[in-house]
């Protein structure tokens, strides 16, 4: 990549100069090359790199992750003091909100 210019813009601002004829990417070429099934080249500065980012994009899922299966979704409302007291507490307080409810289950008799 001797020799090229780095330039940072945002998609929007891409995009606005693609339909403005002032992109220097052949996106005909490389659209045809996508249903032809041709891979770009590899970085000639990194073909590691250029190796190990297919491999994670190929492994990366969209979305959330699965879940264990054993939560169910509810709406539910709580006391504002009670919601605060377990956020205040940080990243993790729907956690530990549920240990609280589930100690107070196996303190009590169930009816």
């Amino acid at each position: 990549m001797t020799g090229s210019k780095m330039t940072t813009m945002t998609t929007d601002q891409m995009r606005t100069a693609r339909e403005r004829g002032e992109s220097k990417t052949d996106m005909v070429s490389l659209r045809q090359n996508k249903l032809d099934g041709i891979e770009p080249e590899d970085d000639e500065d990194s073909p590691d790199a250029t190796l190990l980012m297919r491999e994670a994009i190929a492994k990366r899922r969209a979305g959330r992750p699965a879940g264990s299966g054993n939560k169910e979704q509810v709406a539910i409302r709580f006391d504002k003091d009670v919601l605060s007291s377990f956020r205040a507490s940080g990243p993790g307080w729907q956690t530990r909100m549920n240990d609280a409810l589930r100690e107070w289950l196996n303190t009590h008799s169930h009816a």
